[in-house]
C-alpha cells in the first residue's frame, strides 16, 4: 500500500506562488507516473498536470499552462507542483495521485493511489 501525503497548501494573494509537495511512503516511486487534480466547491474533480515515471512527458490542463509546473525527485520519493501567477479561480483542494503502470494520464480513474488533499485559497 502506498500512502501519499500532500503539503504546502495555504492562503495566497492573486499573483502569488505556492509549491505543493506530494511524498510517497513506500513503493517504487521512480516507476510511478504522478498526477495532480483539484476540486473546487460544487464542482467535479478536474485534471491539472501529470508527469510520466521518467519525467520526460508532462501533460497540462489549458487553464494552468505557462503558470504551473510539475516535477519529480525520485531520490526523495516526492513530486512537486509549482504554482505561479495564481488566480482566484485556482482556489480548490489539490490532490496528488500515483499511477503504477503505463505513462502519465489525465483520467483520474487510471490512478491507483490518492493523497488526502491540501487546500489552496487564492484571494483577489
Amino acid at each position: 500500500q502506498v500512502q501519499l501525503v500532500e503539503s504546502g497548501g495555504g492562503l495566497v494573494q492573486a499573483g502569488g506562488s505556492l509549491r505543493l509537495s506530494c511524498a510517497a511512503s513506500a513503493g517504487t516511486f521512480r516507476r510511478y507516473a504522478m498526477g495532480w487534480f483539484r476540486q473546487a466547491p460544487g464542482k467535479d474533480r478536474e485534471f491539472v498536470l501529470a508527469i510520466s515515471w521518467s519525467g520526460d512527458t508532462t501533460y497540462y490542463a489549458d487553464s494552468v499552462k505557462g503558470r504551473f509546473t510539475i516535477s519529480k525527485d525520485n531520490a526523495k520519493n516526492t513530486d512537486y507542483l509549482q504554482m505561479n501567477s495564481l488566480k482566484p479561480e485556482d482556489t480548490a483542494v489539490y490532490y496528488c495521485a500515483a499511477k503504477l503502470f503505463g505513462g502519465a494520464a489525465q483520467n483520474p480513474s487510471e490512478y491507483h493511489y490518492w493523497g488526502q488533499g491540501t487546500q489552496v485559497t487564492v484571494s483577489s
